[in-house]
């Protein structure tokens, strides 16, 4: 439940870092950078891109000391927008995109899960509104250049003005403006995630055989995450907002038949952040610890409130997830 955004999921030492930054550290940089509406039409062109654009090629997402490889399938045909995803480290698993509707299979347990399709993930870039973009990040336009996977790509930077939020430092292709490289940075420029191409073909070369998997899957058991549209401030729950942050879904899922979890999806453009809510089991719940974690640029808070579990987990700073938690309110006579 924690986040089935497995990389960049926007889920090594100096000499490493020198060498993943030394191609847009030494060219020369605008240093006075500015938002404006340009950088809206540049992210959308990138957005586009991630979704028309054929390509199918390697990545690496790499958080902390770990490192996770990815096979990425990607074709636009007549059937419309079809995607598959490998994790190739670990258990075998992938999951399988066409348009709207996303099966993850699972071959050891011969398990598929069918869900609502999430199209968020590397190489695509916006999550929701971006008119925040230009309040809370100052971009610096692509002025260096550097190659990934053996591409030419374009340099630019996202830098956040406050704590809320991370920095973020892209690599474009000098083509066709896929995404090739981003690496969040924290509030000192230290890289904390990135995720990188390490091999990839465009256009012809994607071909629609790359999109079958190798698995019979027809007598393996069948899950349907089912989900629905719910409000939230009617059933008496109320949030502060991190400044920037959107509304950008509110949902209730369901697991199984006796459990539902209320989902709260904020926004500002780039970063995402999910409030889970669900009820408080004292059987199955007592040894669930609240407080935080974190996982590369990921951080988690739990915490008890009232007779409910509350957890935040997103791509931001510690102090955002934690403040949104702590100045949740519920106020049960609002739902009536």
């Amino acid at each position: 439940m924690i986040t089935r955004r497995w990389t960049r999921a926007r889920w090594a030492g100096g000499l490493l870092l020198g060498l993943l930054l030394g191609g847009a550290q030494a060219a020369d940089l605008d240093p006075a950078p500015s938002a404006s509406p340009d950088v809206l039409a540049f992210l959308q062109q990138v957005q586009d891109s991630a979704r028309q654009t054929d390509y199918t090629g390697l990545y690496v997402y790499q958080q902390g000391h770990q490192l996770l490889a990815f096979q990425l399938t990607h074709v636009l045909d007549g059937t419309g927008e079809r995607e598959r995803l490998q994790v190739l480290d670990g258990p075998p698993r992938e999951c399988l995109r066409q348009n709207g509707i996303e099966q993850c299979l699972y071959p050891k347990p011969k398990l598929v899960i069918s869900q609502q399709a999430r199209s968020d993930h590397f190489p695509a870039l916006l999550l929701a509104n971006a008119q925040s973009i230009i309040k809370h990040y100052d971009w610096q336009p692509p002025v260096a250049s550097d190659r990934v996977a053996g591409r030419e790509c374009a340099v630019s930077d996202l830098k956040a003005r406050d704590d809320l939020r991370y920095s973020y430092r892209i690599c474009t292709d000098s083509q066709t403006h896929l995404l090739l490289k981003i690496q969040t940075l924290g509030p000192d420029g230290q890289l904390i995630d990135q995720t990188a191409f390490s091999s990839i073909r465009q256009g012809a070369d994607a071909q629609p055989v790359n999109l079958v998997p190798p698995w019979d899957t027809r007598s393996w058991r069948l899950v349907t995450e089912a989900s629905a549209e719910t409000d939230l401030q009617a059933q008496g729950w109320r949030f502060s907002l991190p400044a920037g942050f959107e509304p950008a879904a509110q949902l209730v899922r369901q697991f199984g038949q006796r459990h539902a979890v209320n989902q709260f999806v904020i926004s500002d453009g780039l970063a995402a952040i999910s409030i889970f809510i669900e009820t408080f089991d004292p059987e199955r719940d007592q040894n669930i610890r609240q407080g935080g974690l974190r996982q590369g640029a990921v951080n988690i808070y739990r915490m008890r409130l009232a007779s409910y579990w509350l957890t935040a987990v997103g791509e931001v700073p510690e102090q955002t997830v934690q403040a949104l938690v702590r100045t949740a309110q519920y106020v049960p006579q609002a739902a009536h």
